[in-house]
């Protein structure tokens, strides 16, 4: 059974799209795998480190990961900061991590960019911290997106330094999780483009959202004229109200309006209509569950608890092994 890692930044509500990107694909590896997954206060703090509410955030993210599906009997589930050990490591391997090398990192020169003002050493050293929140445990998998490729493979490199370093052979070198065919990209409701908070709210569907919120912008979600000839191919903002309808509908209503559209026959008025209440009665379950969840503190305290020991148990073999290795002992 391989070991996975997973970190979930406290950044927002859920939508639809993490729904069918990250979190199916968590349910379906905490079946399979040894997983920890843990909310990564720490790396929030490398963009916004002065949160409004930041424990509110991690409260939200755990609601609404534990609402979709994942399930703390079959997977750790922690919070970042409730391992002292990941700081430690933290620490450790930044001795070998090389100026140059962090500097060259696309994420940073895109968050140096973007945030010319708060270029701290945190987000400099983003890979190091990342590599600790894995290596700790040695995992042998992470499920990564394209974008973070990159990350990935520095991951790899301080893991690989560690070992040639220390000539030993400790660290599992970590290899992506590929999801493969299974991934959907979700697109959003601004015509292009995929489904995301930094589009703007009127783009996602959020997993908690409000039935009259989700009418709204469905019922404003971008459109055309409608089709001139038979069979013609769907632009852009039309194949995507087709790709929604495909992962929340039925397969007879999906049908039923790819029919509509190639016969030119198609309302798009009552197909949004369609699609919102789908969409309402898909998220119906988990919005039920995240109200519950919201209101059992009681839960959601054991829950992390009881993933913060698990997570320490690991953490802590981990790092009495890495002070052996490099020579940090107790007299």
């Amino acid at each position: 059974m391989d070991i996975v890692v997973s970190g979930i930044r406290p950044t927002g509500n859920l939508h639809l799209g993490n729904y069918f990107g990250a979190v199916r694909n968590f349910i379906k590896m905490q079946e399979e795998n040894h997983c920890f997954f843990f909310i990564a206060d720490y790396h929030s703090l490398t963009t916004h480190p002065t949160p409004v509410d930041l424990h509110a955030m991690v409260q939200q993210v755990l609601v609404e990961y534990l609402a979709s599906g994942l399930d703390p009997e079959k997977a750790t589930i922690y919070i970042q900061s409730d391992i002292p050990e990941v700081a430690e490591l933290y620490l450790l391997l930044n001795m070998n991590a090389y100026l140059g090398e962090l500097e060259r990192c696309t994420s940073f020169k895109e968050k140096v960019r973007k945030q010319p003002q708060n270029v701290n050493a945190g987000l400099l050293t983003y890979p190091t911290l990342m590599a600790a929140d894995v290596i700790i445990h040695k995992a042998s998998k992470v499920p990564v997106g394209k974008d973070q490729e990159q990350n990935l493979e520095m991951i790899r490199t301080f893991a690989k330094r560690f070992n040639r370093m220390y000539h030993v052979d400790y660290f599992p070198i970590p290899v992506a999780y590929n999801f493969g065919a299974e991934l959907i990209k979700i697109p959003g409701l601004d015509g292009s483009g995929k489904m995301g908070k930094s589009e703007g709210d009127d783009n996602a569907i959020f997993l908690a959202e409000d039935t009259d919120s989700i009418r709204s912008k469905v019922m404003k979600a971008v459109t055309d004229a409608g089709p001139t000839r038979m069979n013609q191919p769907k632009p852009e903002p039309i194949e995507n109200l087709f790709t929604l309808m495909s992962v929340v509908s039925s397969p007879d209503t999906l049908q039923y309006y790819d029919d509509k559209y190639n016969h030119c026959t198609i309302r798009y008025a009552e197909m949004k209509k369609q699609l919102a209440e789908d969409i309402i009665a898909f998220t119906a379950p988990i919005r039920e569950r995240i109200k519950q969840l919201s209101s059992d503190q009681a839960y959601l305290k054991k829950v992390v608890h009881d993933g913060a020991l698990r997570a320490r148990e690991s953490a802590s073999k981990t790092i009495g092994d890495v002070r052996n290795i490099i020579g940090i002992k107790s007299f």
